[in-house]
Order: C-alpha cells, then structure tokens, then sequence
C-alpha cells in the first residue's frame, strides 16, 4: 500500500477525499497535513480555530502535521515551508500526497509540481467528479459541514453559519459551485463517517475582511479567541 498523508483543510472535500481513499485497499492514509496560521493560531484560508483542527486529526485517529506560516506569507514563503515540512516524512517513507481538488486544473497542476520536487506522488481522489453529484454524495454518506467562510462577492452573506445540507443545495443561487469549489464558500467538518465522534461546536462573532465574512467556531465551552 501507498503511504499517503492527505492535504486536510478541515472542510467537506477532505473528509470525502479520505472516505474515499480509506475505501481504497491500494492506499494507507498515515496523516493530514494543514497549513496553519501560526500568527493567528488559525488554519490558513478557512480561519479555524487551531484547537478544533486537532480535535478533528484526533477524531479520525490520525496524526496532525501543520505546515506553519507566518502572516503575511509570500507564495515563496509558502512553498519553503511546505519543503521543510513534509521532506522528513518523505524520507521515512510517504510516497503520495492527496488533495481534495475538484476541477480547477490550475490548482491542480500547481500541486503536481509540488509533490514532483518533494519527490512523492499527487493524488486527487475527487478529481473531474461533477461538483453536483460529490456534494449529494457528501451529505448522503453522514458527512455534517458548516459554512465556515463565504465570500460575499460570490455567494450571499446569509449563508454564513448554515449547515451543508440537502436545504442548502436547493437554496444556493445559480452561479455558485454546490460545493464551493471557486472560493464561494469554505466548510468546517464537525461530524463524519471516520470520526469517532461528532465535535460540538459554537458559533461566535462574525468577521467581514476583504469582503469574506468568517465565522468564529470554537469547540463547547472554550474561550474566547481574537485575531
């Protein structure tokens, strides 16, 4: 079997990429791999809280490697951290890297070259799928999202907070991908088929930057947070 870590950014996709790859005999998912926002203490893009991101590697029962970043973090930076990183793991023995991608082949081909200089192989479990049939498919197999993130550019801020559900889907304007895949939204996975658990969560303020509005989620009793 293919040592694999999964690229892990704590919404939908990943988790249906790793019910995919778990299915798969070929594949051994040995861990997640999330860039975090180590100024802020928050995944980078999403803006989750550090906290509930290792609640989520302990809920699968995988380890967690963060690719730490400062703020702000130049694509430069960005691709040196991502090197220093995963090179020990490679040398231990990981051949692939997995990503959550769905048709954006810019994205994709980025990625590949990535994965070719670090010398281990890209997968995309979820690739040229229609985006229609995999966000069905998400919500039939039990996997419970919130929408963490939505840039109000594209998608209208009153979605904000809502679950990813089948009422969604049937709500969200033409125009905007049913799963988010250009930007519209981002998701926090609190409940999956692979976790052991469901994660309790608690909608905080929300925060409107640069035209996205994130919503601060926290687990069941923890403090406040800021930044």
């Amino acid at each position: 079997m293919r040592r694999t870590l999964l690229s892990w950014s704590s919404g939908k996709d990943s988790a249906f990429a790793l019910e995919v790859l778990r299915a798969d005999p070929s594949i051994d998912v040995v861990g997640l791999v999330t860039s975090v926002n180590v100024t802020h203490g928050r995944v980078a893009m999403h803006g989750i809280r550090r906290e509930l991101l290792t609640l989520q590697a302990a809920a699968v029962g995988l380890p967690l490697y963060e690719i730490a970043l400062d703020h702000p973090c130049s694509n430069e930076d960005y691709e040196a951290a991502f090197d220093r990183t995963l090179a020990p793991y490679v040398e231990g023995g990981v051949e692939a890297l997995a990503f959550g991608d769905l048709f954006l082949e810019d994205v994709r081909a980025y990625r590949e070259r990535q994965c070719r200089a670090l010398g281990v192989e890209a997968l995309f479990p979820l690739f040229g799928r229609s985006t229609h049939d995999v966000a069905r498919e998400i919500i039939e197999r039990g996997i419970r999202a919130t929408l963490a993130v939505v840039d109000s550019r594209q998608c209208p801020r009153q979605f904000l907070g809502r679950s990813f559900d089948a009422t969604l889907l049937r709500e969200l304007p033409p125009g905007v991908d049913p799963c988010g895949e250009r930007g519209e939204f981002h998701t926090f996975v609190r409940d999956s088929p692979s976790f052991r658990g469901p994660l309790p969560i608690h909608h905080g303020e929300r925060v409107e930057r640069d035209g996205f509005l994130f919503l601060d989620l926290s687990p069941v009793g923890a403090p406040p947070l800021t930044g």
